[in-house]
């Protein structure tokens, strides 16, 4: 009430009141901005690791679906008198960079834009689970990748004041079978 008070007051004093209302609110309005900026980039490089890593669990396919049509587990070979594992980690990297238009600069894979780097991503890390060769527990273990890559964007609000957004995405994919 004493700042509508004061916002229709006749003496001067409203103008000043009404510059820092007018700041607050483009105050606050750039670092929404900013929040959906960071949002969106987080939530595109997210989809593309988890295209990624589907496009690797797909490309096992041919190993696993054999193994579990059987009736006994993924993807594993015969090799001389023992099985071995036959999954592969895939070019995870490679796919990333075709999608969302990365180029490496020494262990980072960056986004440029006019300004610089938009965004960098680093720190990829794949893990491949085989279900067991013949699981003797009735717990259903399945085929599945796992990756986690950290995910740095650098704020354009304040110049280098604040730091950069550092996240680690985390994404996992599982082989279902359908029959």
């Amino acid at each position: 009430m004493k700042v509508v008070k004061i916002l229709r007051s006749k003496k001067g004093f409203s103008a000043p009141w009404t510059v820092v209302i007018a700041i607050s609110a483009l105050m606050f309005f750039v670092v929404a901005w900013q929040f959906l900026r960071l949002m969106t980039i987080a939530a595109g490089v997210k989809d593309a690791v988890q295209s990624a890593v589907i496009s690797t669990s797909v490309a096992n396919y041919g190993n696993v679906y054999d193994g579990i049509r059987e009736g006994y587990s993924g993807g594993y070979r015969l090799s001389g008198n023992s099985w071995k594992a036959a999954v592969s980690k895939g070019n995870i990297y490679g796919r990333l960079d075709n999608l969302l238009g990365l180029q490496k600069q020494g262990s980072k894979h960056v986004k440029l834009n006019s300004d610089g780097v938009e965004f960098a991503a680093y720190g990829l890390s794949v893990e491949v689970d085989n279900a067991p060769l013949a699981p003797s527990s009735s717990a259903v273990s399945q085929f599945s990748a796992t990756s986690k890559i950290t995910l740095e964007v650098p704020l354009s609000f304040c110049g280098d004041i604040l730091p950069p957004m550092k996240i680690d995405l985390l994404v996992k994919s599982k082989y279902t079978p359908k029959f």
